[in-house]
């Protein structure tokens, strides 16, 4: 069960949350706290559409994903709404 409830779109919502705050989210992180279940899928999609994801990888194998405020194009205008 989460802890929060998400209103809007998760790609948008992990937009507004990642991109340019200098935050990171592992997959465990994103489903307990937000309930989101494949994260990697959504940084995927996030690649496809121009969007800069960092990925960390742990010791342990854990990934944990960044988004940079610019676009592959420079630009810092929302993808998703």
């Amino acid at each position: 069960m989460s802890f929060t409830t998400i209103t809007t779109r998760q790609k948008t919502f992990l937009e507004n949350y990642l991109r340019g705050t200098g935050k990171t989210l592992t997959a465990a992180d994103a489903s307990a706290r937000f309930g989101i279940q494949n994260l990697p899928a959504r940084m995927s999609e996030f690649r496809e559409h121009g969007l800069n994801v960092r990925v960390d990888s742990s010791s342990k194998g854990t990934a944990r994903y960044a988004v940079s405020a610019r676009d592959a194009a420079g630009s810092r205008a929302k993808k998703f709404s």
